[in-house]
């Protein structure tokens, strides 16, 4: 703990500017203004005594909180590293493995900027290693440590703010300047940061319901998130004959892996599944009629996730659909296209031993990394060098956008569509709002007749 006898104490400042009338106590500890916000001016005046109390006793103030050390000492609560791990801890179980990485990858930008100035600070990235192989996983799931990490390990023990710290505006500040940069320290992306500050938020929400702060002090930061761009591009949308140019190309990619991922790639382009789903769809999930339009009957998704952070420790695990219920399932009727396409596809391969109808020779699962190789080169021999470069069709993701694109703007109500692709209709609306061609001359032709009247 990094302590100081500069103590300079302020006045009370009346804000009348809220909805509330509240009164901020003020000092600086080692040069380092603080505040802390207060319903009634006696309680103010009595924070504010207590401090001046301490002063004159001699006592060491904590930089780090700008509190008296006897204040930290009674106050006997948890760190904000103990209440991140038991946050995480208690989630696990009914979490998602992709939830579980995110909440710990937020956590690895916040643990260790909450820590005061203790002697022989670890490095970083020995700090985040040490949260993401141990501290953040089940105590049953933990390898033994190195030297290194224990030291690692025990420092931020020692080192972590109080959880309490987090009601004063700077230490706050300090957590979303901590979310805000990569590990490397350049700017983060804001879809990343948004991410990161909503695990932030919940964490505090969670802290509220335990009693630690009367309401969740992160609302009273002024602080505006990055503009993340929520709507797609409709520069990455591929036209009809433009996806079956590279659906043809993609069994030319390699002896094996472009073979089996055409029906996939076709999957997401005239079903509009997510990949994961694709990859978890099973031959009892399709009727495949010999002419005419079949169906397909999703029943669970098969997303990639880090091995640490899955239940079984593989890369890949079968669950529920996407923002639905356990065993919610949800239908799509398939052109005939696709139909042909599925019954080709199990004609040469069959089903893996689970009924999957995409897998590996060996019955694995395809990693994203995989479908993006294939893909990609799969550009490279349908679209010319100009497309190639540009964003046209950039992930295999993108043909999902290309299938929900093309259903709008061919008439289908958005209800049904968003039934069909796994969306609300607010949310389909607005993502695809770019998206949705062909009545910029029929809006025109309504506003003429308007100004003819």
């Amino acid at each position: 703990m990094n302590t100081t006898y500069d103590v300079k104490l302020g006045e009370i400042q009346h804000r009348t500017d809220r909805e509330t009338p509240t009164f901020i106590a003020r000092w600086r500890v080692a040069g380092k203004p603080r505040s802390r916000s207060f319903r009634t001016k006696g309680l103010a005046n009595a924070f504010l005594s207590d401090l001046r109390q301490a002063a004159k006793a001699g006592e060491e103030f904590d930089v780090a909180t700008g509190l008296p050390v006897s204040t930290l000492a009674r106050s006997s609560g948890p760190t904000f590293f103990e209440f991140a791990q038991a946050y995480v801890l208690r989630r696990w179980n009914a979490s998602a493995a992709r939830t579980r990485e995110t909440d710990a990858y937020a956590l690895l930008s916040l643990v260790p900027a909450l820590v005061t100035d203790a002697p022989r600070h670890p490095a970083p990235e020995e700090l985040r290693e040490v949260l993401r192989v141990y501290a953040l996983i089940p105590e049953k799931r933990r390898p033994s440590l190195t030297a290194a990490q224990t030291a690692a390990l025990g420092w931020l023990e020692r080192a972590s703010v109080p959880l309490s710290a987090l009601k004063e505006p700077h230490v706050l500040r300090t957590a979303l300047d901590a979310i805000s940069v990569t590990f490397a320290g350049a700017p983060a992306g804001a879809n990343t940061v948004r991410r990161k500050r909503a695990v932030l938020h919940h964490l505090l929400e969670h802290a509220v319901e335990q009693k630690a702060f009367a309401s969740n002090p992160l609302d009273e930061i002024k602080w505006t998130a990055p503009r993340a761009v929520t709507v797609i591009d409709p520069r990455t949308v591929v036209n009809p004959a433009q996806a079956r140019q590279l659906l043809d190309a993609v069994p030319k990619v390699g002896r094996n892996r472009g073979p089996r991922l055409k029906a996939l790639f076709g999957c997401i382009y005239y079903a509009a599944l997510r990949p994961e789903e694709a990859a978890d769809l099973r031959l009892r999930n399709c009727a495949l009629p010999e002419t005419g339009w079949g169906l397909i009957v999703l029943e669970r998704a098969r997303p990639q996730a880090t091995k640490r952070w899955t239940n079984s420790g593989q890369t890949h695990e079968s669950r529920s659909l996407k923002h639905r219920a356990d065993k919610e399932t949800r239908e799509i009727p398939i052109p005939p296209a696709l139909v042909a396409m599925l019954r080709e596809h199990i004609a040469e391969f069959g089903t893996a031993k689970d009924g999957r109808i995409f897998s590996t020779r060996t019955g694995g699962t395809y990693s994203s990394s995989a479908h993006s190789y294939v893909w990609q080169e799969a550009r490279k021999l349908a679209l010319t060098p100009a497309q190639v470069a540009s964003s046209l069709a950039a992930r295999p993701y993108d043909l999902r956008h290309a299938a929900v694109s093309l259903w709008l703007n061919a008439g289908v109500p958005a209800p049904e569509v968003a039934k069909r692709a796994g969306h609300s209709v607010d949310v389909l609306l607005r993502v695809y709002a770019k998206c949705m061609d062909g009545q910029q001359e029929q809006i025109n032709g309504k506003i003429n007749n308007a100004l003819d009247m």
